[in-house]
């Protein structure tokens, strides 16, 4: 291939701080979910490979857990390690922002960009909450000051805003290669996975703010039979006090995630699906990396 017509393929690191919208973006681009989505900061828990192809080029976008301060445990310092890992190894940097405002955490994101020397853009994100809309255009000004950025975008990936601009730029910052993955695979984390990310959605949803962040979901069973899917998951929390606020009353909590969980992958798939939960208690597994590390989290 010469390069006026070769392929390309690259990896994009998406970072940011904590709940700027930077699964939701890869969602909004792939056209479905591989990562989880709520308003609580730090749902992104692991580096989740997106892949979009065209007839020229395959993007692979690398969800990351949101970089932030508070890494007292085990399990926030894994994460900030994921995100700062995929910050250095990727071709290109996407460091998402919101709009209509500017954080320390986001001063503390852009100095490990600044130290990755990475090509990168940064995506205003939330553009709908700037008023009024002249505001938006001195916003852009002043990030622009910030950083030498490659691109700087203003977008809103909830309402899939910009996000063509944003694609039609990548490319010519990939480098030349062929496909990387099969052209029909669409994320590096298989069904079970996202079956049991899925779980820890609608808990952390339910939850709301009693949600025990020392929780996490294991897949048991993920099987396709004659008669359809059949789901078992292990919900794993770090006290007992823990698994009653999981279970609810008469089981009445537990019973919601599962009916929430079997509708989403019955819409999904097709096919109707079956869901078993249980609740277990693995004391302090988040401050532990042995533990993280029998719990499918990628511990060095």
């Amino acid at each position: 291939m010469t390069p006026e017509t070769g392929f390309r393929c690259g990896f994009i690191a998406v970072v940011g701080r904590p709940n700027v919208g930077k699964s939701t973006l890869i969602n909004t681009i792939l056209g479905q979910k591989i990562s989880i989505v709520t308003p609580k900061p730090q749902t992104t828990r692991h580096r989740i490979v997106g892949v979009h192809n065209s007839d020229s080029c395959q993007m692979l976008f690398v969800d990351t857990p949101g970089l932030h301060h508070d890494a007292g445990k085990a399990m926030n310092r894994m994460m900030n390690r994921t995100a700062t890992s995929a910050l250095q190894d990727a071709d290109l940097v996407l460091f998402v922002c919101e709009a209509d405002r500017w954080t320390d955490e986001d001063e503390s994101v852009l100095a490990q960009i600044r130290a990755a020397g990475r090509p990168t853009f940064v995506l205003m994100n939330k553009i709908d909450r700037v008023h009024p809309k002249e505001e938006l255009l001195a916003r852009i000004s002043a990030m622009a000051g910030r950083y030498a950025f490659d691109e700087v975008l203003p977008v809103s990936a909830l309402r899939n805003d910009n996000v063509d601009s944003l694609l039609a730029l990548i490319p010519a910052y990939l480098p030349e290669s062929e496909p990387l993955f099969p052209i029909d695979m669409i994320s590096d984390r298989g069904a079970a996975f996202r079956a049991a990310e899925l779980v820890r959605e609608k808990l952390t949803l339910l939850l709301r703010q009693e949600l025990p962040y020392g929780l996490t979901v294991q897949t048991e069973r993920y099987e396709m039979e004659p008669e359809g899917l059949a789901f078992g998951a292990i919900i794993w929390v770090e006290r007992d006090s823990q698994k009653g606020m999981v279970v609810g009353k008469g089981g009445s909590l537990l019973k919601k995630a599962g009916r929430l969980v079997r509708l989403e992958l019955k819409h999904a798939l097709g096919v109707s699906v079956h869901v078993e939960l249980w609740v277990k208690v693995k004391d302090n597994w988040a401050d532990s990396d042995r533990d993280l590390a029998q719990l499918g989290y990628d511990v060095p």
